[in-house]
């Protein structure tokens, strides 16, 4: 059967050629779209975590919950405990200390609420990778009394590099603390509404401001975003309690719903291309099949059953979905290849400054997916006509070629 199927399929060349357009057209369309939206989300996760974020985060037990709200009651008095854990994990790149707080920052023509974070400063540097500096330099150990401050927040307060600035707090007795730092440089990071209030300051300067030898958290950041859950249950093991690990999909809330929208939006996609490449391969499978009634019907009077047709129909349009699916896959891997070397140009997207250039990921598993969607649609869209010519009388069969 295999063998007369492949004769058809090479006999009906130009039945052959639209059918395999169809189909190819589909599968690159949805290699090209599916490799779009994962490219995105990739860039999106990559920023998001590189923005400071990292892959994990370790509070006291709590502090997640609170919301953030009077950080000073679940500060970890003991980080070193936490980071002799995080350095027998397998896969971590870098981790850092960072003491949160809040309060006000005057430059004497005004004062503005900050959220404040003490960091350092060359760990952090590696964690947060993705926030550029706009004007200045970044923090340095050297330099302990100097700031950065958030691209939103300096122009708000018109603040420039070598200002002076003053920070008030509240510290963890309740009593109120100030210490004066200049603006060593101003940041952009991926979220405007951060910059818009965010202050980073060296730990030691920050803790010498709380008065507290403490922190509230230490960032992780792995050689690979895929092991995160894997170090998470590692880690958990080898903390003592007290303490809670959170991963960055936890953290990002922005990222889950941007998510969420993007692969609603590929599903529909993938449905409306599903449908054409549906009718587009039922429409010329039904006419071919429709030219061949007369000829079905002589292998029928020969002795096939109307079994064997209907196989013989569904088959040589399966071999056509292989075939155009090949084909579909192979053109999308170079037309991909090809428009990443060029760039999609990007606009920022929501709540961010920063626009990006686009590519089209190259991912095994769409790869699969996309040419067994090919071949389904195919096999779909023969079954009713090849249903239709098995059941259809002998004689009215035979009279089709008269």
């Amino acid at each position: 059967m295999l063998e007369i199927a492949l004769r058809n399929v090479r006999r009906q060349r130009a039945r052959t050629g639209l059918t395999l357009a169809a189909i190819a057209i589909g599968v690159t369309s949805l290699l090209l779209a599916g490799g779009f939206v994962e490219d995105l989300l990739h860039q999106l996760r990559e920023s998001t975590i590189r923005s400071g974020l990292g892959h994990m985060q370790i509070y006291r037990q709590g502090q997640y919950a609170s919301g953030g709200h009077r950080p000073s009651d679940y500060l970890i008095d003991n980080p070193e405990q936490v980071e002799r854990a995080v350095d027998r994990l397998p896969d971590v790149v870098a981790h850092a200390k960072r003491l949160n707080f809040s309060g006000l920052i005057s430059n004497g023509r005004g004062e503005r609420p900050m959220i404040a974070e003490g960091v350092e400063p060359i760990l952090e540097a590696r964690i947060g990778s993705a926030i550029s500096m706009i004007a200045g330099s970044g923090l340095s150990d050297r330099d302990g009394f100097g700031v950065i401050v958030g691209e939103g927040l300096a122009k708000a307060m018109q603040l420039k590099v070598g200002d002076p600035v003053n920070l008030v707090v509240s510290t963890r007795e309740g009593a109120m603390n100030t210490l004066d730092f200049s603006v060593a440089g101003i940041f952009r990071s991926f979220s405007k509404e951060y910059d818009a209030r965010a202050v980073r300051v060296p730990l030691k300067a920050a803790q010498e401001l709380m008065v507290t030898p403490a922190v509230n958290a230490v960032v992780v950041l792995l050689g690979h975003t895929d092991s995160g859950d894997a170090a998470r249950t590692d880690l958990a093991a080898r903390l003592p309690a007290g303490y809670e690990i959170k991963t960055w999909p936890e953290l990002a809330d922005f990222y889950r719903g941007t998510e969420a929208l993007y692969r609603r939006q590929f599903a529909v996609l993938q449905i409306i291309i599903l449908v054409m490449v549906l009718l587009g391969v039922a429409n010329s499978v039904n006419m071919s099949l429709h030219e061949r009634t007369a000829e079905f019907g002589i292998m029928r009077a020969l002795g096939r059953t109307s079994r064997y047709v209907f196989r013989l129909a569904v088959l040589e349009t399966v071999l056509l979905g292989i075939i155009g699916g090949a084909l579909g896959v192979a053109l999308g891997v170079i037309l991909a290849l090809g428009i990443s070397a060029i760039g999609i140009p990007m606009p920022p997207p929501p709540n961010s400054d920063v626009g990006f250039t686009g590519a089209i990921r190259i991912v095994p598993t769409l790869l699969v997916a996309a040419f067994a969607l090919g071949v389904v649609a195919s096999a779909g869209a023969a079954l009713l006509p090849a249903r239709h010519l098995a059941r259809l009388p002998l004689v009215e069969a035979l009279r089709r070629g008269v």
